[in-house]
């Protein structure tokens, strides 16, 4: 019977020691997987920006065009032909072009100033995540210090 409590005895011990190594690994796989997620979070919060900037310029180049197809259809032609005078086909075509240039630039800077504001306020909106999200880890630290 000795020998049997003594065989117990060491079994017991054993998985005494056995459960503690278990939950030693437990406590670095958790570890691993909260760092993990962590990262996670801190990728998901640029990627949303990129997604919500190309949303924003995806629109703002719809616009212009929906614009510039309107400009088309709301412009008229209207040529008089003077027979004593030869038709300077160049110069016409010339001049509709720097007009046309002269919108597509005033059409350029408004949608620059417009995507500066929106950049700005994104750039203002990252920084305050990013002030949460430090908050939020130095938090997290702390309680799994003190869980500790």
């Amino acid at each position: 019977m000795q020998g049997l409590v003594e065989d117990f005895k060491n079994k017991y011990e054993d998985e005494i020691s056995k459960h503690t190594e278990m939950e030693n690994e437990f406590v670095l796989i958790k570890k691993d997987v909260d760092e993990a997620y962590m990262n996670n979070v801190e990728l998901e919060s640029p990627r949303e920006g990129l997604t919500d900037e190309i949303n924003f310029l995806r629109q703002l180049y719809e616009k212009e065009i929906r614009e510039l197809q309107s400009l088309i259809l709301d412009m008229s032609v209207v040529l008089s032909m003077d027979s004593s005078h030869s038709l300077d086909m160049d110069s016409i075509i010339t001049e509709v072009k720097v007009q046309y240039e002269e919108m597509a630039n005033h059409r350029q800077a408004e949608a620059e100033s417009i995507y500066q504001i929106k950049y700005e306020e994104l750039q203002t909106l990252a920084g305050k995540y990013g002030d949460d999200l430090r908050c939020t880890k130095t938090e997290i630290s702390e309680m799994n210090r003190n869980i500790s």
